[in-house]
């Protein structure tokens, strides 16, 4: 069996795993490490966690993402209901600051947009809405407030690299002003994650590129 074919299968059954994916209408192919999923789910948390899955699989470097949403009848929502819904959501939220987070909606995709302190904000914005009745995407367009920069936030994000499980050499960090970029090689996607999560953690950085290479 090639590496491909493998990493097809293996992926498959990942998804196939996942309690919460209804794997029927998903296919699977593999070309080179990059995995692109296509079909249809019925909704878009069930798209995300198929992402999700391929991605948790060893040898994936990228996962090209072309399944489609389909709102079966009972499921669909006016877009007035799922922007009122979404920000009732976020106000719930105790992360975030009243009236931070904007909500846009057309034909079930919801846009965020708005200005938070920390990456995590962001994230946390979009979980909260990510899972909703009729929603069939989601753009996170949400920003990060200019904070002023810390003059080694490159060491500092290294010192928390290594502090964790990274090797010194296998990871680079540079930065320019707020924008910090990572290179070097990881041995898995999650590890490119975990990495690019420590370096939105530090303060001043508003920009994290993530050109780590998973090999």
């Amino acid at each position: 069996m090639t590496h491909d074919s493998d990493l097809k299968t293996r992926v498959t059954d990942e998804i196939q795993w996942e309690p919460s994916i209804t794997a029927a209408h998903i296919g699977v192919s593999a070309e080179d490490g990059v995995v692109t999923l296509t079909g249809h789910v019925e909704n878009y948390a069930a798209k995300y966690a198929a992402e999700k899955a391929a991605l948790r699989v060893w040898g994936v470097k990228g996962v090209a993402q072309e399944i489609e949403v389909r709102l079966p009848i009972h499921l669909k929502r006016a877009d007035d209901e799922i922007a009122t819904t979404a920000l009732h959501r976020l106000s719930w939220d105790s992360s975030l600051a009243e009236n931070s987070i904007k909500v846009e909606v057309e034909k079930g995709w919801l846009t965020l947009s708005g200005s938070v302190d920390w990456h995590y904000q962001s994230e946390f914005a979009e979980q909260d809405v990510r899972r909703m009745l009729g929603v069939k995407g989601v753009t996170n367009n949400i920003t990060l407030k200019p904070r002023i920069n810390v003059a080694n936030v490159a060491a500092d994000i290294e010192y928390a690299l290594h502090r964790s499980r990274f090797a010194p050499k296998t990871i680079t960090v540079r930065a320019d002003e707020s924008k910090v970029v990572l290179t070097g090689t990881v041995h898995s996607w999650a590890d490119k994650l975990t990495a690019g999560a420590t370096a939105w953690a530090a303060p001043g950085a508003m920009n994290v590129q993530n050109n780590l290479m998973v090999a």
